[in-house]
C-alpha cells in the first residue's frame, strides 16, 4: 500500500484561522497536519515526520532555512518542499472564507515541476571600460587588481595622463557590439593609442576605424546611447552614467563578481522545424522578431543575403527570459521552459479544480511574477487587508510569457476573471501577453459570454499594493454562465488552446462556432478563389504546418483549419494571387477535419492514358503558347508534345522528328570586313 506524503499547515501563532476539512482537499491521500507554532515549539513534529520517510510540504515558506536545516541534519532524502499559505491566503481580512483557497495552493503546488536546462557562460575576466573622463580611469584602477582591463576614451574631453601605464588606455568610439558575457566583440571607429610623450592631456597617434576588441565584460560609462536594446537584461554589460557616483559604485561592484563559470536558465525550448518564418527565400511570420526585446531573436537571412535556415534564430546566451517569443508563436516552435507550458497548466488546472472541490465559488486568476508580484501580496498582507479570498495567486517566472492556451485553459477550467499583475512602467516583452489578453476577450465575447461591468481578462498595472487590494476587491462576483471542464492538458500548447476553446464553445452551447478575430491572430482560414486555381499546389509545398496539402492520388487541394496560423507563406507564394488570410476562430468539430479547397479530373496522356496534370492547366498552358507565338510552339507537333506524360513525350518527339531545341534561323554574323565593305558602297552610292 503506497503511504500519502505529509503536509504541515501550521496557523503561525494562530493568526490565520485554519479549515482542516477544507484544506483536506488539496492534500494528496489524506488530511493535512495542524499546527500552531511548526518552527519552535512544535519544532519536534517535524523531526517526527522526518523519520517517517516520506515526502514532506510545509506550508511555510518564512521558516523555510529552519526546516531545511533541520532535515539536513536528520539525513531527511526524501522530497522537502515549501509553499506561502500566510500572505496569499491566511493574512485577509477574508481569512475564514480562505479555506477553498488554501486546498487550492496546496495542491498546485504538489504538481511536479520538471528541471530547466541550463546555459554555460565563461568570464575570464576581460574587462573594456567605455569612457569619456577621468571617471573611468578611477573604475579601472580598481578593478585593475581583479580583472583585466582595458580602457577606451571617445576623445570628447580632455583626460590627465595615468603616471604609469599598468592597463592599457586608447582612444575610439564603440560603433556597434554584439555578443554577451563571455563573448563580446565591439566595433571601434578612430581607434588610436596615446603618445609617449603625452603631459597635461593625452595625445592621441593616428586613427583608425574598424578595429574590433573582445571581451568578457563590457563596462559604458561614456554617459551616451546604449550599445544593445533593453541593455539592462544584457548579462556582462554594465552602464552607468559617469556623473552618478552611486550608479558607478554599482556597476563597479558587479563588475567584481564577473569573473568565473556560470549557468542561466535556457528559457525558450525552441524546435526549427515548427518555425514558420519562412520558406523558398519568402518571408512571412515575423511575430518573435517584431517582439523580441533584447535582439536574441535574429531572421535565417543574413544582412548580406545568405540564408542560413528558414527558421529565426534563437540565442540562449542573449535571451533575457521575457517570453514574448513563446506567448505569440503561432506553431509552438518557441515555447517557454521555466517551467515548460504543459507544467504551467497542469498546475493551473489543479489550482482551479481544487478550489471547485473544496468549495470555493467565483474563483479570480491572478497572475505574477516573483520580483514585482510577491512583494506588493505580501505588503498588502501585512499592511493592508491582504488578498479576497477568492483571489487564487499564481506565481510564474515571467507575466510576458502567458500564451493564449493559457488564457482559455484557465477560463475553461473556471476562472471567473483572470488579473495579469505587471509593473506600472510596462516592462520589455508585455506586448505578446497584452495581445494574448485582446484575443482572450474576443473569443469570450463571441461566444457570448457576458462580463457584467469588467472585462474578464485584463492587466492590472501598478507598483501600489493598495492599488491592487482595491482593482481585486471590485470585480465581480459574477462567474461564467456554465460549470468548468476538466480535460487534461496535453500536448503542444496550440492543441490546448483547441480543447479550450471548444470545450468554452460547449458550454456556452455554440459548438459550431466560428469567431471572427482581429489581425496577428494565430489561427484563421486560407481562403482560395477556385475560379483562379490552377492546382499548382505552389502553396502546399511552402506551408509550414501542412494546413494546405495535395492528395497524392487525385489533383485537389484540401485545407485542414485548425494547422493554418495566418503566417501568409502561401499568399505570397501564389502565382495567381488567388490566396487571402481570414483570421477567425473555428471551433466547430470540422476545423479539425480535412477539408477539400479544389479538386478536378486529371488530365490523360493522348498516348498511353495515364493521369497527369488537370485540363485546366494543359488547356491554359496551350493557350498562352498559342498567343503569345512562342517560338517552341509554332509546329502544332510541338504543342502535341504538351498533351503527353513524362514517360511518353520522349518517344513522340523521336517519332515525329520534333526537334524540342531547334530554334529559327539566326541572322548570319558581320565581320569587320563586311561593315567596313559596306561602308565602302555606302560613298560610290552617294557620289
Amino acid at each position: 500500500m503506497t503511504r500519502s506524503p505529509i503536509t504541515f499547515v501550521c496557523s503561525c501563532e494562530d493568526t490565520m484561522p485554519l479549515d482542516g476539512r477544507a484544506i483536506a482537499r488539496g492534500c494528496a491521500g489524506g488530511a493535512p497536519r495542524l499546527a500552531e507554532q511548526l518552527c519552535i515549539a512544535q519544532l519536534d513534529r517535524f523531526r517526527d515526520a522526518l523519520a517517517e520517510d516520506l515526502p514532506v510540504t510545509v506550508a511555510c515558506t518564512a521558516q523555510a532555512p529552519l526546516f531545511a536545516e533541520v532535515a539536513e541534519d536528520a539525513g531527511f532524502a526524501r522530497a522537502l518542499d515549501f509553499l506561502n499559505i500566510r500572505e496569499t491566503a491566511g493574512w485577509s481580512a477574508e481569512a475564514r472564507a480562505a479555506g477553498p483557497k488554501m486546498a487550492a495552493l496546496i495542491a498546485a503546488a504538489a504538481v511536479p515541476m520538471p528541471a530547466t536546462p541550463l546555459v554555460p557562460l565563461k568570464s575570464e575576466g576581460v574587462t573594456l571600460i567605455l569612457g569619456r573622463d577621468e571617471v573611468a580611469l578611477r573604475v579601472a584602477e580598481r578593478l585593475a587588481g581583479t580583472l583585466d582591463v582595458t580602457v577606451l576614451l571617445d576623445g570628447s574631453a580632455p583626460v590627465a595622463p595615468l603616471r604609469s601605464a599598468e592597463f592599457p588606455v586608447a582612444r575610439g568610439r564603440a560603433r556597434a557590439a554584439t555578443g554577451w558575457l563571455g563573448a563580446f566583440e565591439v566595433v571601434v571607429d578612430g581607434h588610436a593609442m596615446p603618445r609617449p610623450s603625452s603631459r597635461a592631456a593625452y595625445d592621441w597617434g593616428p586613427r583608425r576605424d574598424g578595429a574590433v576588441s573582445r571581451c568578457d565584460v563590457l563596462v559604458d560609462l561614456t554617459g551616451g546611447t546604449p550599445l544593445f536594446p533593453s541593455h539592462e537584461v544584457r548579462q556582462g554589460y554594465l552602464r552607468a552614467d559617469p556623473a552618478d557616483a552611486a550608479a558607478v559604485e554599482r556597476a563597479l561592484g558587479a563588475a567584481r563578481d564577473l569573473v568565473g563559470e556560470f549557468d542561466k536558465p535556457r528559457f525558450i525550448a525552441f524546435e526549427a522545424g515548427l518555425c514558420a518564418h519562412s520558406r523558398n527565400k519568402r518571408t512571412a511570420c515575423t511575430r518573435c522578431l517584431d517582439l523580441c526585446p533584447t535582439g536574441a531573436i535574429t531572421p535565417g537571412v543574413m544582412p548580406n543575403g545568405v540564408r542560413i535556415s528558414d527558421s529565426v534564430q534563437i540565442s540562449a546566451e542573449i535571451c533575457a527570459g521575457c517570453g514574448a517569443c513563446a506567448a505569440v508563436c503561432p506553431t509552438g516552435a518557441a515555447s517557454y521552459a521555466l517551467p515548460s507550458s504543459e507544467s504551467l497548466l497542469r498546475r493551473l488546472r489543479a489550482l482551479l479544480l481544487t478550489y471547485r472541490e473544496a468549495g470555493g465559488e467565483v474563483p479570480v486568476l491572478l497572475v505574477h511574477d516573483a520580483e514585482h508580484g510577491e512583494a506588493l501580496i505580501d505588503a498588502l498582507a501585512r499592511e493592508g487587508e491582504g488578498l479576497p479570498a477568492r483571489v487564487l495567486p499564481l506565481r510564474v517566472n515571467e507575466v510576458s510569457q502567458l500564451d493564449l492556451a493559457f488564457f482559455l485553459a484557465g477560463f475553461a477550467w473556471g476562472a471567473a476573471q483572470i488579473r495579469v499583475l505587471m509593473r506600472g512602467r510596462r516592462a520589455h516583452g508585455a506586448e505578446g501577453v497584452l495581445r494574448n489578453i485582446g484575443f482572450a476577450q474576443e473569443v469570450l465575447g463571441g461566444l457570448g459570454v457576458p462580463e457584467h461591468g469588467a472585462p474578464r481578462a485584463a492587466a492590472i498595472e501598478t507598483d501600489d499594493p493598495f492599488s491592487l487590494g482595491e482593482a481585486l476587491a471590485a470585480l465581480p462576483r459574477r462567474g461564467l454562465p456554465f460549470p468548468p471542464a476538466t480535460f487534461f492538458a496535453m500536448g503542444q500548447p496550440r492543441e490546448v488552446l483547441r480543447q479550450a476553446g471548444r470545450a468554452l464553445a460547449e458550454g456556452a452551447q455554440r459548438r459550431e462556432a466560428v469567431l471572427p478575430m482581429p489581425a496577428l491572430a494565430p489561427f484563421g482560414l486560407a481562403k482560395v478563389d477556385t475560379d483562379g486555381c490552377t492546382l499548382c499546389m505552389a502553396c502546399t509545398m511552402v506551408c509550414p504546418t501542412a494546413a494546405l496539402t495535395a492528395n497524392p492520388e487525385t489533383p485537389q487541394l484540401r485545407l485542414l483549419e485548425d494547422a493554418c496560423v495566418q503566417c501568409g507563406l502561401c499568399a505570397t507564394t501564389c502565382p495567381e494571387k488567388v490566396i487571402s488570410l481570414e483570421p477567425r476562430l473555428n471551433l466547430a468539430p470540422a476545423s479539425g477535419q480535412m477539408q477539400v479547397v479544389k479538386e478536378e479530373a486529371p488530365f490523360c496522356c493522348e498516348r498511353c492514358a495515364k493521369p497527369f496534370g488537370v485540363k485546366s492547366q494543359i488547356d491554359r498552358v496551350t493557350a498562352r503558347l498559342t498567343q503569345g507565338g512562342h517560338w517552341m510552339f509554332r509546329d502544332p507537333k510541338q504543342l502535341a508534345l504538351l498533351r503527353l506524360c513524362e514517360d511518353c513525350r520522349p518517344f513522340a518527339a523521336t517519332d515525329s522528328g520534333v526537334d524540342p531545341y531547334a530554334g529559327p534561323d539566326r541572322p548570319v554574323a558581320k565581320t569587320t570586313e563586311d561593315w567596313l565593305r559596306e561602308a565602302e558602297r555606302a560613298k560610290r552610292n552617294l557620289s
